[in-house]
């Protein structure tokens, strides 16, 4: 099964490294890496971290579908709107 995320997203948001992101929840900068590029499914306690450092429900990060470009949703959104 694979877990999509929205960290690289996230961070750019932010101005945030991976170092930084990293060193927050308490792992290796090469893991958040290998989360950004789907190599690597988080422990709970890690998901948990990730979002509570984002300050954002677990959905908002983590999805087992992938997830649409914000783009598209954004878009979609307005054309509803008008």
């Amino acid at each position: 099964m694979s877990i999509y995320n929205r960290i690289s997203v996230l961070r750019a948001e932010r101005g945030l490294s991976r170092a930084k992101l990293a060193e927050s929840v308490g792992v290796n900068p090469q893991t958040i890496g290998f989360l950004e590029r789907g190599d690597y499914i988080p422990s709970l306690e890690l998901a948990f971290k990730i979002c509570r450092f984002f300050r954002l429900p677990m959905e908002a990060v983590f999805s087992p579908d992938p997830f649409r470009p914000l783009s598209e949703q954004v878009y979609t959104l307005e054309k509803k709107e008008a």
